[in-house]
């Protein structure tokens, strides 16, 4: 549901049209059910919400961080919000020795870590709790799956499920072929009853380590389920700043108009995490920034920030548009890939009065790694409404703070008017979306100082959630597993898209795998990347946004 909010500005006020911080979408896919009145104040006077049909979830992977900090809280606050049917079950499934009560223990004590709802742990053993089964097996051979058969069975007759399966892959990409091969082999990938009942797989990311891998990785999955029970969840999809982006653009009159070449003249898009590897740096000698970051989240969101105007808000026109951006967007010539990319790596540093190891002194890291900890492109889309614009793409880990951003700048006036008033200095218009944390939306623009002189200032318009909608907005993991229980994929990736965004990323990781450590830059932990970085765009007569 949209709803309007206002930047205040002067004596007046500027309204324009918001999503609310909802999980309940207004998508067209799935069915609609009667509207339920929810006690939370976010969903006072919404006309319509939806609630899935009687399902089970089955969790691969099940004793992993995942589901532990995020499936099952999801979860569970969707059932505490009565946007779950009746009879909703999962069943966790891993190698590790556990049975139905430990589980349901162990996951009790997550959803209070990590939900932070005191006294309600008692509510859920007797509620959600009683949903919560465990089958522990090593899912590489059939006999797991006859096992999971027969629960899936009893639950559809003891707790009315209806024969609807939703399984998800919360595993290491290894096992993603193995799992839906015996899915295939079992029949349980296809729907219990054909016309009536669903079947549907979500695949966690990465989605192939190359564009080969993901090809085949593809052929797999769709040589067992059809294109339309896959959904390839990118969890940045979900968060409410990614969606409201839709709104924003295609809800208010005063914005697209200007959404081309002629008023922008570049855009950044940025993911900034403050964290290192921690412990995974066995994975992320493998994967590395590009890999990790940019291939999926950060080309996605430009996807989004790109794309035309789709004819509906519908799973396969919204997926359309965004496949035709990454369709246009102007291969990275690998002759001249320093003009386009750059690519860094922590070195020790002190960090709020710690020190900070260095990335190749992390543990499960080669002490000669060259993998990148930070990387900086810029792209074109070759493109009617974007040609000649810049799209300046930037992650890295180690950087001083956990900030996403999308930030449009538009071009400069094209006469200084107000000259001898500071006008010289004069900022250019930049509208700014921050998805991660404190989300909400910005536009810095040019004001007169008071009193009777002219002075010229940039100044803030800000719109946060938490201050016009009175509450946090929920996790994208909470949108997507509903999003996905109703069958509408517009938050998930089509295979196609992902195959595209591997073809983009591609020249640049041989690139930079031919040239081992030769033009790896080297940044501070704490800092905000290398000095090349800021030469890279800097050499543009542009400079990176503050964050």
């Amino acid at each position: 549901m949209s709803s309007r909010a206002t930047f205040p500005v002067g004596l007046g006020q500027i309204e324009i049209l918001a999503k609310e911080p909802c999980v309940a979408q207004a998508g067209v896919a799935g069915q609609m059910s009667e509207t339920n009145v929810l006690p939370n104040p976010l969903r006072e006077g919404m006309r319509l919400r939806r609630t899935p049909e009687p399902c089970s979830m089955v969790i691969f992977g099940a004793s992993g961080d995942l589901t532990e900090r995020k499936l099952i809280p999801a979860l569970y606050y969707l059932t505490r919000e009565h946007m779950l049917p009746a009879g909703f079950s999962v069943i966790g499934c891993a190698r590790t020795r556990s049975n139905h009560e430990g589980f349901r223990e162990e996951m009790s004590q997550a959803v209070k870590k990590y939900l932070n709802l005191p006294g309600e742990s008692a509510a859920f053993v007797d509620s959600f709790g009683k949903g919560i089964f465990y089958i522990s097996d090593d899912f590489g051979g059939p006999k797991a799956y006859d096992q999971l058969q027969a629960l899936l069975e009893r639950l559809d007759q003891q707790r009315g499920t209806g024969g609807n399966r939703l399984f998800y892959l919360a595993t290491p990409p290894s096992f993603f072929p193995v799992i839906v091969r015996h899915l295939g082999a079992t029949g349980l990938a296809r729907p219990k009853v054909p016309g009536e009942t669903w079947t549907r797989i979500i695949i966690e990311k990465p989605f192939g380590r190359d564009l080969a891998s993901a090809r085949e990785l593809n052929r797999i999955v769709t040589s067992v389920f059809e294109e339309e029970q896959v959904y390839r969840i990118d969890h940045y999809l979900g968060k409410e700043t990614v969606q409201n982006l839709l709104v924003f653009r295609y809800a208010n009159g005063i914005f697209e108009p200007f959404w081309n070449r002629r008023y922008i003249d570049h855009v950044q898009l940025a993911v900034a995490e403050e964290l290192g590897v921690e412990n995974r740096g066995s994975y992320y000698e493998e994967a590395g920034l590009l890999r990790d970051m940019i291939q999926n989240h950060v080309l996605q969101l430009l996807s989004l920030v790109a794309m035309e105007p789709p004819a509906t808000f519908e799973a396969t026109a919204v997926r359309d548009e965004k496949a035709k951006v990454l369709r246009s967007i102007r291969p990275i010539p690998l002759d001249r890939l320093e003009e386009f990319a750059v690519r860094g790596q922590y070195t020790e540093s002190g960090v709020g009065g710690q020190k900070v190891p260095a990335y190749r002194a992390e543990p499960r890291v080669s002490p000669t790694s060259s993998t990148e900890t930070f990387a900086a492109l810029k792209l074109f889309i070759d493109n009617w409404r974007w040609a000649d614009v810049p799209f300046y793409l930037r992650s890295g880990k180690r950087l001083p703070k956990r900030v996403s951003e999308i930030s449009i700048q538009f071009r400069r006036v094209p006469h200084l008017l107000f000259r001898g008033a500071g006008a010289e200095g004069i900022e250019p218009n930049v509208l700014s979306l921050r998805i991660q944390p404190n989300e909400g939306i910005s536009l810095k623009f040019c004001a007169k100082l008071p009193g009777a002189g002219m002075q010229i200032r940039p100044v803030r318009m800000d719109f946060r959630y938490g201050e016009s909608f009175g509450a946090v907005p929920p996790t994208a993991y909470e949108t997507l597993l509903l999003d996905c229980m109703l069958g509408d994929a517009t938050l998930f990736n089509r295979d196609d898209a992902v195959e595209l965004s591997w073809e983009l990323v591609e020249p640049t990781l041989q690139g930079w795998k031919q040239q081992g450590a030769r033009g790896l830059a080297f940044y501070p932990a704490g800092s905000w990347g290398p000095t090349e970085a800021d030469a890279f765009i800097e050499r543009d007569g542009r400079h990176w946004q503050r964050l």
